[in-house]
């Protein structure tokens, strides 16, 4: 099978090694790691495991990603290789266009080639190896818990889960259990049969129903009431569901996504979550950081809020004033990233300069009396224009007359500025 494998490979374009057995395959890699997009690896090997194989070549730098194939495949293996680093698992015998497909999806990716689909939610280290959680978990169907502060983007991450998997032309369907009242809530998750109580007229279509073969997101799923969670269990466990009032069994197709902000796995039997539930919804777990952790990340979502706010505004606003981005970068931020985005749209919305400045963003702060609470107008605007010049250079490779394109000015003008500021020219 390897050396068809290879052959098909090949046709497709790919340039391949074949190593057939463990050893060698740790000798051979370890040497050219940083250039392989992909291990493609069988769990049983001739002489070792190809567990073993990954352990190993997980300590070296740069190692490349895993894709294991085999034919005894069981789900605690699949979950502890996940969980392990690998971006995925398959069982033979296998489609060849599904293989192929897979290989594409976890080959090693580039952080430019990761820009370019967009789907980022930050730049920090810290974000950025939640998403690649993500991505190593897209492929799967198996449920993903996805915990972290209120208002730390938990429902982002699992609209992009969504997005980047192969359910992403099917619903996205978010269900906050903690909005809705806990007598309508079983209700809204399975749906209702015609009379099934008082008030019931006709037949409802839970969240459930309607997720189809896409994403159903339970959204703060600590608050859902203990006797609601054993039928969520049994959702998950037997991939069906009774309309209340109902008799005939539903099958559900969707994948569970889950979030919650409380700590489940250490309190979750004195805080009223069931265990056994709690280990079914946290096969595959990813933790988002809260935003205090992750200072990289305020600016680009300063700059990405402004331009989602400013496109619904009549308001022209060109950016935000050095100091209150400064302003931005010292504040703790407890509400995370919704309260950056509710103070960007705040400041949008009242602003009367093309500069957004801290008391636009922090208008509940009380300015200091005297001159020192200013700096000069000049000064602001140079530290905008620098900021702008450095994000058009970083858009553009580098190129300055491309980067002049997107700031509307001269080549020798942005030469002259670059000068001015001290900027190098990343061109050399």
């Amino acid at each position: 099978m390897g050396g068809s494998i290879v052959q098909r490979l090949e046709l497709e374009g790919w340039r391949g090694t074949w190593w057939q057995s463990g050893r060698e395959a740790i000798s051979g890699i370890g040497g050219l790691s940083g250039s392989l997009d992909l291990v493609i690896c069988d769990v049983r090997l001739p002489d070792i495991s190809g567990e073993t194989v990954f352990n190993e070549l997980a300590n070296q730098p740069n190692s490349p990603p895993f894709m294991f194939v085999t034919g005894y495949g069981e789900i605690d293996q699949a979950v502890r290789l996940m969980r392990s680093g690998a971006v995925d698992f398959m069982t033979k015998p296998f489609a060849m266009d599904e293989f192929l497909r897979r290989i594409d999806a976890g080959r090693r990716t580039t952080h430019s080639q990761l820009r370019q689909k967009g789907y980022f939610l930050g730049e920090s280290p810290a974000i950025q190896h939640a998403e690649d959680l993500l991505r190593r978990y897209a492929a799967h169907d198996l449920p993903v818990l996805i915990t972290g502060e209120t208002g730390s983007g938990k429902e982002m991450a699992a609209r992009l889960l969504h997005e980047i998997s192969p359910r992403s032309k099917e619903p996205f369907v978010a269900v906050n259990c903690a909005a809705i009242p806990a007598d309508l809530l079983e209700s809204e998750i399975f749906g209702h049969e015609k009379g099934a109580f008082t008030g019931a007229q006709q037949r409802h279509l839970g969240y459930a129903e309607r997720a189809g073969k896409g994403t159903l997101f339970l959204d703060e799923i600590g608050d859902m009431p203990l006797a609601l969670q054993a039928k969520l269990l049994r959702l998950i466990e037997e991939g069906s569901f009774n309309r209340v009032g109902g008799e005939t069994a539903c099958t559900f197709r969707a994948r569970v996504v889950s979030a919650t902000h409380r700590d489940l796995a250490r309190h979750g039997g004195s805080s009223g979550f069931r265990e056994d539930l709690y280990f079914r919804l946290a096969v595959l777990p990813v933790t988002i950081p809260p935003l205090r952790e992750r200072h990289e990340d305020i600016a680009w979502l300063l700059d990405r809020f402004l331009e989602n706010a400013a496109s619904r505004s009549d308001t022209r606003i060109r950016g935000f004033s050095a100091l209150a981005e400064e302003a931005a970068l010292s504040h703790p931020w407890p509400g995370n990233v919704r309260e950056l985005r509710n103070r960007v749209e705040r400041a949008v919305a009242l602003s009367t300069s093309e500069w957004i400045m801290p008391g636009d963003l922090f208008p509940e702060r009380v300015a200091k009396a005297g001159s020192s609470a200013f700096v000069p107008l000049a000064d602001v605007r140079d530290a905008a224009e620098r900021r702008q010049i450095e994000r058009a250079l970083d858009e553009t490779g580098g190129q300055i007359a491309k980067a002049a394109t997107l700031l509307a000015i001269s080549r020798t003008t942005l030469w002259e500025k670059m000068n001015r500021f001290g900027i190098a020219d990343r061109e050399r």
